[in-house]
């Protein structure tokens, strides 16, 4: 069977792959899991759920709740709030585990789960199969006063969220006016009130939730509505949020997308400046655009590259002290305030930079130049003999050797289908095409099932 957990918790459609009955049995292994030895003694566990706006949260939140209950924690709802608003809940209050119900940008039918240990930090693989392996076995089931209560506390969470980061900030944002997309979702009454709070001047898109409209056509994945009213309100830079809000991307005055690399360009050399980049250094994916690992060697900042996943970015960050990392679709994570992705925390860092300098946001990313990149899927192949077959193995070299400093190659197979994506960036256009189509074909000739 495939593993339960993906990169980022559970995901699917709710109501099928998500069911009720689902969220009521992860709920109740999670418990076990993660309140083993967590408690401090004398205390009944505890735990906070956030959702996003999706109808379907409704049902799921209160049968994690019924799950977490049934196994002896006390449970704090506090509705609708950003998976990083919750990450930082669990970091610094006396929980044991935070849980979000999201599917991110998925669109609206899906929906998701994914838990924060104790610390607010995303589950290491061996504790996600541990809640696994749990789910459907028996267990000592607490009666009487041993099971657990639920509270809610909205109004508190959301206050200590925004305080959180607006002091994050570091200084005013009067003077600056900037438009937002909050996609319908986690962010809609959030982001306008921290970066109002912070001193913007805040036009705002696409805030007005109705459980049925997160991620349609708006947000970090559909920018064009930023991008027109960024410039028709005249304001000095766009940012568009996801449906849980932790990533971002931003447009400057102009409608031009300013995407997950150039932000971290722009913050890492922004850090460095501060002396706060330790080691010099910025942890990315495999998927960031090679224009940002020579512009960030030109600016004398070292690259660390991981797996794709803020998960695993995160696991770098943490085992080598690293201050600052990402990835190109906007999960930022900028360790001295977070310990997750955060796309509010993103945006008003950013705007800080802009005042700061007194420059554009146009200028400030220019030095990061995106090199053409080109994502081919490769289907109906064995993505097992991606990385041994003698024959791909010789195309990627000769590719590599014929595109030289100013480009790269990369095949990652699909995690759960036959498929093998080829990704090239190159000099031009042309041969990124060339290249990226070339080796397509010797994947699927050498790797093909038919």
């Amino acid at each position: 069977m495939p593993r339960l957990f993906g990169t980022d918790g559970v995901r699917g459609l709710a109501n099928r792959d998500i069911s009720a009955e689902l969220a009521l049995g992860l709920g109740a292994a999670a418990a076990r899991v993660l309140t083993a030895t967590a408690a401090p003694e004398g205390r009944r566990p505890r735990a906070v759920i956030g959702r996003d706006t999706r109808i379907s949260g409704d049902f799921l939140a209160a049968a994690i709740s019924a799950g977490l209950t049934s196994a002896g924690v006390d449970v704090v709802e506090v509705g609708v709030l950003p998976t990083p608003g919750v990450a930082h809940l669990t970091a610094t209050t006396d929980v044991d585990l935070g849980v979000v119900i999201s599917a991110s940008h998925n669109p609206m039918p899906d929906n998701g789960i994914k838990f924060f240990a104790r610390g607010g930090f995303k589950l290491e693989d061996a504790i996600e199969d541990a809640i696994e392996e749990s789910l459907g076995s028996s267990w000592d089931r607490p009666t009487g006063d041993g099971v657990g209560r639920i509270e809610e506390d909205a109004r508190a969470a959301d206050r200590t969220y925004i305080d959180h980061l607006v002091a994050a900030t570091g200084r005013p944002l009067e003077g600056l006016r900037i438009a937002i997309d909050c996609a319908n979702g986690a962010a809609s009454d959030i982001a306008p009130l921290a970066l109002r709070e912070a001193g913007a001047d805040v036009v705002v898109i696409n805030a007005s939730p109705d459980g049925r409209n997160i991620n349609d056509d708006c947000g970090s994945t559909h920018p064009e509505q930023l991008q027109a009213v960024t410039v028709a309100s005249g304001a000095a830079l766009g940012v568009a949020f996801d449906g849980d809000a932790d990533r971002c991307i931003a447009v400057d005055h102009d409608g031009a997308i300013v995407d997950g690399d150039q932000v971290m360009g722009v913050l890492a050399t922004a850090f460095k400046e501060r002396g706060h980049l330790a080691d010099d250094t910025l942890v990315v994916t495999v998927m960031s655009n090679l224009g940002l690992l020579l512009a960030m060697r030109d600016a004398g900042i070292r690259t660390v590259q991981t797996a794709v996943g803020d998960r695993y970015v995160l696991e770098a960050m943490r085992a080598g002290g690293y201050a600052l990392g990402g990835e190109q679709s906007g999960h930022i994570i900028a360790s001295e305030h977070a310990t997750t992705g955060d796309g509010l925390l993103t945006a008003l860092l950013l705007a800080a930079r802009v005042v700061e300098t007194g420059r554009s946001l146009a200028d400030l990313a220019a030095f990061v130049t995106r090199l053409p990149q080109v994502l081919v899927n490769v289907p109906d192949v064995d993505r097992s003999r991606a990385g041994t077959d003698e024959g791909v193995q010789a195309a990627v070299a000769a590719a590599e050797q014929r595109l030289g400093e100013t480009g790269r190659v990369l095949l990652r197979p699909s995690g759960t289908e036959p498929l093998v994506r080829v990704m090239v960036e190159a000099a031009t256009q042309a041969d990124a095409d060339t290249v990226a189509n070339e080796l397509a074909d010797v994947v699927r000739a050498r790797l093909g099932l038919g």
